[in-house]
């Protein structure tokens, strides 16, 4: 052995500095690393007792190791594996052992044996895990390989019966993820079959020890096609002991209520049946009031994923008390029977000694455990906040499933929103929020559920301002109580402005005929005498507006009981909030007040409009062809007026405006496709590569430019190699969407791949040339919806003229109020810009905790700049912006190659370089500032 193992590491250091001999006088070097197995035996030989030798294992473990050098590696690791008698190198070589194994290319087939040999002669229990455990990766590396996979079972199964219980555990894992329900593993004397995989698995769901338990629970699981003579035992580990073994337990009979939810099971000293996903779902719900917190959160957030369960049981889950439907009731005929065979009859003495007697006990009981009544009111009653988090969306997803359970459940959510947790009372908000199309508030539940407008959260009532806009009430009554709370909440926290305007405006869009009634008193309107007319710079009067003109666009016989003065206020807050005030037509003075976006035509229209403007783009076949350029700029001056008329397809023409913007700015084409690229959001594969075939364009358009403008060979030698790799990164990158760019730029390029990687770049820059000037404009695909990624500025509203003062040298704080739509991970690409007169430029990072959520695809960004500025003679204005940050490398890392057993990303290098940037997607707002001179 140490005489072949000279010869391997001369072998490997032989290979260190090879000699080329060619034809030519001049002789050339060629240098190679050494390969890692030579260096791990240097190490290894290097160590003068175990500690030393740990070190370099975890050392070399950090480090990455090539495809072709795994099995001399894994060779020398087993070599020192069998001389090593501490445990602990034993153990990290057993690991490292399962690490090389994951390496992609890698079989490990050729160490099935030897690994099967170690197990065999170890004597430590945590050895011996490790070793299953590494056992396990290989035969999940092999599943085309049932050999290997049965000799590593009968492994398993020889060591079941260790003392230490995380050797039992790696058994059972291994078993469960490896072994098939088709072979039987062990025969009786006679050669009968008479064990399998589930047998032996069941075996341990009574061992001593509840890791093991578990660990049976957890293997099982994965032979859910066969679990039905496994039911009984798992519901008797329900009442466990310990809490690892109920809660796997919980997710066992989850399994099979999910696989067979018809079936029909007996119950329990009783002559009924019943359908198992409804057994599973009482026996679940029971653990709602488990001892363990944990527990009872898992059995909580369960429940909301049964959506089979039958319509009783889940109405029982509210109520404490079980309902006469929940229990075996007795006919009539049954119940004369017993009263003849008894004996007894009414003597007339007694009143009412005939009357039905339905004693409840727990022998009638049968269908639900009476622990699991009322459930969900334990849940949300829970001292645990966690618990009563997953109970309120449980009742979220069963609500939106059943709109009868919604009804139900209604009180029960109004009624979280006065617990003690924020998180709590928030996630009820948005819980009633999902199923609001359900239900109907009475006047009651939303005073309870208004109270929470005085709640010094602000994203508590903005939050419940969103539920306010898609809740439908039923009277007059609750619509006039909405208003006034919505009103004292504007006046308590004005910052609340435009949340409360958008709050009324659906609030009255949704409820015209119950505003109508209420109309006069809202605009102090007489009938004989004229009344006077109210400030329009008062938020609260804005607000009555908003209500009553959204309810107005449905309901045309309200703008009849409009004063003079409210035709001229609609006009005005028509252009100053069009998107609170709706498109009406009022009578006024004689005239029509029509608003020109109503007239726009319907969304059919509009999207044919749409379709027939990309259509006649589309036969252009060379932008150099006349009257091209004007037919482009014709098409976007009509997509971008088509975006402002029709709101509903304003993403998608801004969309194609910008596209078509790109064939006629070339030169700027970069920078317009990265906007395309992130900041729109819904786009798929197809478009993307659109997107990148029009950048790979622009780059061959800046590539003539440098040839025909720059001097020397070296400068254009290199940018030719950068576009040929382009080129080789655009066709690994949309290998599935080449078929649909026929006959455009990118496959022109493709076809003269081998001439343009020969060629001279002289020559290079003469065919990108000639292929640019005949390419034709590539078909646009929509997909079925397009979001802009937009934000709003609310604070500061660049109203003000009082400059904001402060001492030269320090700092002011300027706070910083914005929404954000359709923003994909905000906390790392929303940035802050500010913009100084004298040409200085800051960008801001805001903090993750500055970002809220109030609803889906919107986030509010609330947090604090800090200014400072040399003094000045006098005030100017700042401009302060938003900013999307966006890097190319999340696209060019799709073609990235997977890392094998390491983390370790040295050596990689991306096809293309990270180009990163910022868009501009919010309209700058104007600050005055003053920083004056610091006093001596």
């Amino acid at each position: 052995m140490a005489a072949h193992l000279k010869k391997r590491v001369y072998e490997e250091f032989s290979r260190v500095v090879q000699i080329t001999h060619e034809e030519a006088p001049a002789k050339k070097l060629r240098l190679s690393k050494p390969s890692k197995s030579a260096a791990l035996h240097i190490d290894l030989c290097k160590a003068t007792n175990s500690t030393d030798a740990l070190q370099y294992l975890l050392h070399f473990a950090r480090k990455p190791v090539e495809v072709e050098s795994v099995e001399g590696v894994v060779r020398i690791l087993l070599e020192h594996y069998y001389k090593e008698t501490d445990n602990s190198v034993r153990l990290k070589i057993a690991s490292l052992l399962g690490l090389l194994s994951k390496t992609q290319g890698f079989s490990p087939d050729c160490i099935v044996d030897d690994a099967i040999n170690t197990l065999n002669n170890e004597k430590s229990h945590q050895v011996l895990a490790q070793l299953l455990d590494t056992l396990l990766v290989i035969g999940t590396q092999l599943p085309e390989s049932p050999t290997v996979r049965l000799r590593l079972i009968q492994m398993a199964c020889k060591h079941l019966s260790d003392t230490y219980f995380g050797v039992r555990n790696k058994c059972l894992k291994l078993l469960g993820c490896l072994g098939t329900v088709d072979a039987p593993l062990t025969k009786d004397n006679e050669g009968a079959d008479v064990r399998d995989v589930q047998t032996i698995i069941s075996d341990y769901f009574g061992d001593q020890d509840p890791r093991v338990r578990t660990a049976a629970l957890k293997a099982m699981v994965g032979h859910r096609h066969h679990l039905m003579y496994v039911c009984l035992q798992a519901c008797r580990l329900l009442t466990d002991d310990y809490e690892q073994v109920r809660s796997a337990a919980v997710q066992m009979v989850w399994v099979l209520s999910q696989l067979y939810p018809e079936s029909i099971v007996p119950i329990p000293s009783s002559n009924e049946e019943i359908r198992l996903v409804d057994d599973a779902f009482g026996k679940i719900s029971h653990m709602v009031s488990d001892g363990s917190w944990m527990v009872r959160v898992q059995a909580a957030k369960t429940l909301g994923s049964m959506l089979q369960v039958s319509p009783h049981f889940l109405e029982q889950t509210l109520d404490k008390k079980l309902m006469s439907d929940l229990r075996r009731k007795r006919t009539a005929h049954e119940r004369a029977k017993e009263l003849f065979t008894s004996g007894e009859f009414s003597s007339g003495r007694k009143w009412a000694d005939d009357a039905p007697k339905e004693k409840l006990d727990r022998n009638t009981v049968y269908l639900i455990a009476s622990g699991a009544c009322g459930a969900f009111v334990h849940g949300l009653e829970d001292e645990m906040f966690e618990v009563r988090i997953a109970a309120v969306d449980a009742l979220s997803k069963l609500a939106r499933s059943s709109p009868s359970f919604a009804e139900k459940c209604l009180d029960f959510l109004v009624d979280m929103f006065n617990d003690e947790i924020e998180e709590v009372r928030l996630q009820s908000i948005h819980v009633l929020r999902e199923i609001s199309t359900h239900i109907t508030l009475r006047e009651d539940q939303l005073d309870t559920v208004l109270a929470v407008l005085e709640d010094s959260s602000r994203d508590i009532r903005e939050a419940l301002h969103e539920l306010i806009c898609y809740t439908n009430v039923s009277t007059k009554e609750c619509v006039q109580l909405a208003l006034l709370e919505l009103l004292k909440n504007l006046n308590k926290y004005p910052t609340d402005r435009n949340s409360v305007w958008k709050c009324l405006k659906f609030l009255g869009s949704r409820h015209p005929t119950l505003v109508l009634p209420l109309v006069p008193e809202l605009l102090s309107t007489h009938p004989y005498f004229d009344t006077p007319e109210p400030d329009m710079d008062d938020p609260a009067y804005i607000a009555v507006l908003v209500l009553v003109f959204n309810a107005a666009k449905s309901c045309p016989t309200m703008p009849a009981l409009f004063s003079d003065h409210t035709f001229r206020h609609y006009a005005y807050l028509r252009d100053s909030l069009s998107h609170l005030v709706p498109p009406l037509r009022l009578p006024g003075n004689g005239l029509d007040l029509v608003d020109s976006r109503c007239s726009s035509g319907s969304v059919e229209s509009a999207q044919l409009f749409l379709q027939q403007s990309l259509n006649r783009v589309s036969t252009i076949q060379n932008l150099e062809a006349p009257g091209a350029q004007e037919l482009l700029n014709f098409t976007i001056r009509d997509l971008q007026r088509l975006g402002e008329l029709q709101m509903e397809l304003a993403g998608a023409a801004d969309f194609c405006a910008t596209y078509l913007r790109c064939q006629l700015l070339l030169m700027k084409i970069l920078e317009e496709t990265y906007k395309l690229e992130f900041l729109y959001g819904g786009l798929e594969s197809r478009q993307v590569a659109t997107i990148h075939h029009v950048r790979l364009q622009a780059k061959a358009l800046q590539l003539v430019l440098t040839a025909r403008t720059r001097q020397g060979l070296d400068p254009l030698i290199s940018s030719c190699e950068k576009f040929l790799q382009d080129i080789e990164s655009f066709q690994r990158l949309f290998l599935a969407e080449l078929p649909h760019l026929q006959d455009s730029f990118v496959d022109t390029l493709l076809e003269l791949m081998p001439r343009l990687s020969s060629c001279k770049p002289v020559e290079m820059v003469k065919i990108l040339q000639t292929t640019l000037r005949q390419s034709g404009l590539l078909q646009l695909r929509l997909p079925e919806q397009i979001h802009r990624a937009t934000a709003t500025i609310i604070e500061p509203t660049g109203e003000s003229d009082n400059p904001l003062r402060f001492t030269t040298g320090l700092v002011v704080a300027l706070d910083i109020d914005a929404t954000l739509e359709h923003v994909q991970d905000p906390q790392n690409t929303v940035k802050v810009q500010v913009l100084y007169p004298d040409g200085q430029s800051h960008v801001i990072h805001p903090k993750p905790g500055d970002f809220r959520k109030p609803a889906p695809d919107r986030h509010r960004l609330i947090t604090q700049v800090y200014l400072s500025h040399t003094a000045w003679t006098e005030p100017s204005q700042i401009e302060v912006r938003l900013l999307l940050a966006y890097s190319s490398s999340s696209t060019t890392s799709l073609s990235a190659p997977k890392l094998g057993w390491s983390d370790s990303v040295d050596g990689l290098q991306s096809p293309e370089a990270a180009v990163e940037g910022t868009i501009p997607f919010s309209k700058p707002v104007k600050v005055y500032i003053m920083p004056k001179p610091a006093r001596r």
